[in-house]
């Protein structure tokens, strides 16, 4: 399989496992509910050391991770700061933030990117699937670092989420309307993908028939269209057929050369209730029926429409509506789009963890789900930011317990694109404004002429012309109570590492490194273990040895981390 090359890697390949374990402290008074650290989880501080602190106690157990990195666009101002222990590393990353200017921020990017998805690989639970959002600055490239970390036949999908609810006429080339969403699973073969059921299940439309019973279907021609149509490539099946008038029908392609059924005989025989017969100028044809199955609901596609799971707009709205004006995030995520990847990728008691926390949105999806069906979903949010408090857990505590909601409710009334023809009928679009405007009651003089007041059904009507759209929209103040969702959360900081043991399992000696007795075995790794026992310092181990017969879940349970050779060491054996 090839591999991404890029600046860095060989010495971000294994650095999470030189990023010591940091104990997780809870903060009582900013959490809800009693401190635990085996329920849910806001985590401030640096996402890498906050992964590793959860491995001993959740790998291998996380069941949908749910991800929303920098797009690296040149615009986020974001720092590469990891602490990689290389000279050649910290030269190079001397100069922060990266920034548009940065010819080096992919390599960058990738290099933050590497470890953060090796240890989220290391906590998802072998049914667990990944979903990474980005725009198409890094989409190629993450794509070819999950194909390398994940391997390629993990891969799920790649989904497409409309974003955009209208078009950029500022935009230079295209106006870009959709993000991308990245699904691998830890193993396919096993990975949770439930199928979509509900009130929006409806077959597609051309299912756009009904049978006696009142089921969906649409109609395929018996005979075969296609590269092997011929009677020459199916001779079996070229047979006559009997039309409703009892005329012999055969499968003649359009042109008059002998074609072929889809069916057999006998196939045909036991199908007959699902055949029917059209006549038309050129003759009797048979089809088959094709039901629509919505027993277990419908597949899930790689489109995610905003009318069904919210835009970058409505995501803004929703933010402010919970956190006031007050409160701002350059691109939060709208619950439903993570509601959407819950109901694809987790069942009701899943765990699910989201490193890039943001302005909190998949807490607050779980929590929704959860009120929903009465699950038991836990959640797992890091936030290295300083807004961790105030915004992060902020909105998680007011879904949990509700919150006052003065704003401004909206109700479009007109929405039009205005193209160069539709701008050359100004005139009779602002005729429809005004009639909006009067049949709303804000004409001049429309109240006085009722001569009595009128119940109005808005404060006002807003008129914009915004990225080449006119859209008109009745605003009216109100102030109502959101309830709270219910649940709590323990809000937890990173404490400082412990030093740990380093050990060194070589010998300059090439068949030695090729050896079993080079290996960390299960045996050594308890030597090691009772060894640190016996001094009672409490420290961790950090072996480095050519191979490993144990899972790296096996040697937590030791208190082991595991740690390959250089390569170098083998060229100088």
């Amino acid at each position: 399989m090839p591999e991404i090359v890029f600046k860095g890697k060989e010495y971000v390949y294994n650095h999470h496992l030189t990023v010591p374990y940091r104990p997780l402290v809870a903060h009582a008074g900013k959490g809800i509910g009693p401190a635990d650290l085996g329920g849910n989880l806001v985590i401030h501080g640096d996402n890498l050391h906050a992964l590793k602190s959860l491995l001993p106690r959740y790998a291998g157990k996380v069941d949908l991770v749910f991800i929303d990195p920098p797009y690296n666009t040149g615009n986020e101002g974001w720092c590469y700061s990891d602490g990689v222990n290389s000279p050649i590393m910290k030269e190079w990353l001397s100069s922060n933030p990266v920034d548009v200017e940065d010819m080096l921020r992919h390599d960058k990017w990738l290099c933050m990117m590497w470890p953060r998805l090796v240890l989220l690989r290391e906590l998802l639970s072998e049914r667990g699937s990944l979903w990474m959002t980005l725009d198409d600055n890094e989409v190629h490239r993450a794509r070819m670092v999950m194909d390398e970390i994940f391997g390629d036949t993990q891969h799920l999908a790649t989904v497409i989420w409309e974003k955009a609810d209208s078009p950029k006429m500022d935009a230079e080339t295209f106006s870009t309307r959709h993000d991308t969403m990245l699904v691998y699973g830890k193993n396919c073969d096993e990975t949770i993908l439930h199928r979509l059921t509900g009130d929006d299940d409806e077959p597609a439309s051309h299912y756009d028939k009904l049978d006696e019973q009142g089921r969906r279907y649409y109609l395929k021609p018996l005979r075969a269209m296609g590269g092997d149509d011929t009677r020459d490539a199916r001779p079996s099946l070229h047979f006559q057929l009997e039309a409703p008038d009892g005329t012999s029908v055969w499968p003649s392609k359009p042109d008059g050369t002998p074609g072929r059924w889809r069916w057999g005989p006998e196939r045909v025989k036991a199908e007959l209730a699902r055949i029917e017969w059209r006549r038309t100028d050129a003759g009797w044809s048979p089809y088959f029926r094709i039901y629509a199955d919505t027993s277990r609901g419908l597949p899930p596609e790689t489109i995610f429409y905003n009318a069904d799971v919210g835009s970058s707009r409505s995501a803004a709205a929703e933010l402010k509506s919970i956190m006031g004006s007050a409160f701002s995030f350059a691109t939060p995520k709208p619950t439903q789009l993570v509601e959407r990847a819950l109901a694809i990728g987790s069942d009701p008691d899943a765990l699910v963890l989201d490193s890039f926390a943001g302005s909190g949105t998949t807490a607050h999806a779980v929590l929704k789900a959860n009120a929903r069906d009465g699950g038991t979903r836990r959640f797992i949010l890091v936030e290295g930011e300083d807004y961790a408090d105030t915004l992060t857990a902020e909105r998680v505590r007011r879904a949990i317990k509700g919150y006052a909601w003065v704003g401004t409710q909206r109700e479009t009334l007109l929405e039009q694109k205005i193209t160069f023809t539709q701008f050359k009928k100004a005139d009779e679009w602002l005729k429809k404004v005004e009639a909006i405007k009067a049949r709303e009651g804000f004409a001049e003089g429309d109240l006085a002429d009722q001569g009595k007041p009128r119940q109005m059904r808005f404060d006002k009507i807003s008129i914009n012309l915004d990225d080449g759209m006119l859209r008109v929209e009745g605003e009216k103040r109100i102030a109502e109570r959101v309830e709270g969702l219910g649940g709590d959360f323990s809000y937890c900081t990173l404490g400082e590492a412990k030093d740990r043991h380093v050990w060194l399992l070589y010998r300059p000696e090439l068949s030695f490194l090729k050896s079993p007795e080079a290996a960390l075995t299960l045996s050594l790794a308890k030597s090691v273990h009772a060894w640190g026992l016996a001094r009672g310092d409490g420290k961790g181990h950090l072996v480095f040895a050519p191979a490993k017969y144990l899972s790296n879940r096996q040697l937590l349970d030791h208190g082991v981390s595991y740690a390959p050779l250089p390569f170098a060491l083998y060229r100088e054996s």
